[in-house]
């Protein structure tokens, strides 16, 4: 069913774009609802849309090694898209497409995507900045698990998560969390009862709650405020006014 595209659509990267420019997308916009577990496309497989997330619902990208075991590279919220976002659905994904939270979204034919953004500098500016963000997102993910300990890197993930769904509630359990940081789940156990005992979260069952986050992010590496930092300077029209000159002048 096409959206209203005269209300929020709960996609901020959506509702970032301009009348004109949703007038190219919203007729070819659909819903679709999630389930956690979710496999929104498979490594290796083409991938024919762009998917938005909506309000809490969250995607994570997997990479699976040849002996079974896992790890995020990226995960993906309502601030943000997954899929089809380059080649115009031609090119095979790399990673797995999990669904983390469940929940609704918005997805586009790939190449859809592509015409508008053809037809539009605008529109292809966002997404070009978009891009530039995720990417940074794999750039650092890759240096924190390379070079921080599992407690920081916890801590990291979790913020994200939180970030996510704007909430202090964290529907995720030791299983998920587990898979996503790549070690097993009893020792990913041990490290949430350590951080429970410092105050910083609580876990339940089938949650994490984070229950002081200025001390969870002075607790974490730098990586997540780093990222929020390249995302706020680098797409001011979805998180606020644009502070890098450079996308200042594009957009002023």
């Amino acid at each position: 069913m096409p959206i209203d595209s005269a209300g929020p659509t709960g996609n901020l990267l959506l509702d970032a774009v301009s009348d004109p420019d949703l007038a190219l997308i919203s007729p070819h916009l659909e819903w679709i609802t999630y389930a956690r577990g979710d496999t929104a496309f498979e490594a290796g497989a083409a991938v024919t849309h762009v998917i938005f997330p909506c309000r809490d619902t969250v995607l994570a990208l997997v990479v699976t090694t040849r002996d079974g075991r896992t790890a995020e590279t990226a995960n993906i919220g309502h601030d943000g898209a997954a899929g089809a976002l380059v080649g115009g659905g031609r090119v095979p994904a790399f990673a797995k497409g999990m669904v983390q939270i469940g929940g609704p979204a918005l997805r586009l034919k790939a190449d859809r995507l592509e015409e508008a953004v053809g037809r539009s500098a605008s529109l292809r500016d966002l997404f070009v900045r978009y891009a530039d963000c995720f990417v940074a997102q794999l750039l650092q993910t890759a240096a924190c698990n390379a070079l921080h300990p599992i407690e920081q890197r916890c801590l990291r993930w979790l913020l994200t998560i939180q970030d996510r769904i704007e909430g202090d509630t964290l529907p995720i359990t030791h299983e998920l969390l587990a898979a996503m940081l790549g070690v097993q789940r009893t020792y990913l156990t041990r490290i949430l009862r350590v951080l429970q005992n410092q105050g910083l979260i609580r876990v339940g069952r089938g949650r994490i709650t984070v229950v002081d986050r200025a001390a969870v992010s002075a607790s974490a590496c730098e990586c997540h405020a780093r990222l929020r930092t390249r995302y706020e300077t680098v797409l001011g029209t979805v998180y606020g006014p644009v502070s890098h000159p450079a996308f200042a002048a594009t957009n002023g």
